[in-house]
């Protein structure tokens, strides 16, 4: 009887630990616009860490997803996220090879990024300057930019 009821005491303990992960977890959604073309798909990436944007390879991201583009719009959804700082960084894979295409050290696919409405030599993305703050359910809107 004494296994019985430390085994439920066990169980409704992790119960409790889930629910206030659960509770604790936000959503991201992130909503893509200005794709000149409804060619290929959307790599949309998510990034936690400072040091990840710029991704030369874009692959130290936290999670991506590769969505449809529709209507020249493209969306996706994150969620159960940790509280914290984050970044979005988008690319257009015309060609569906899963990489962004280069030209001289310069994308020639579409590319967006959070908290950028333009990208020069003057305005190098990188993580602090792209990152905001997750602490409750958000919506943010990025324009993809053709160089």
């Amino acid at each position: 009887m004494k296994n019985l009821q430390f085994l439920v005491l066990k169980i409704g303990f992790i119960f409790i630990i889930l629910f206030v992960f659960i509770a604790q977890a936000e959503t991201l959604k992130v909503i893509v616009t200005g794709f000149k073309n409804n060619n290929g798909e959307a790599q949309i990436s998510l990034y936690n860490k400072d040091g990840t944007i710029p991704d030369k390879n874009t692959n130290q991201f936290y999670k991506t997803k590769r969505v449809i583009i529709y209507n020249k719009k493209a969306q996706t959804i994150f969620k159960n996220l940790p509280k914290g700082r984050y970044a979005v960084s988008v690319y257009h894979d015309e060609n569906n090879n899963h990489k962004l295409d280069k030209g001289f050290m310069l994308p020639i696919e579409g590319v967006g990024l959070s908290n950028f409405n333009s990208m020069n030599l003057f305005n190098i993305p990188n993580f602090k300057k792209a990152s905001f703050l997750l602490n409750k359910d958000k919506k943010i809107q990025i324009n993809i930019i053709y160089l």
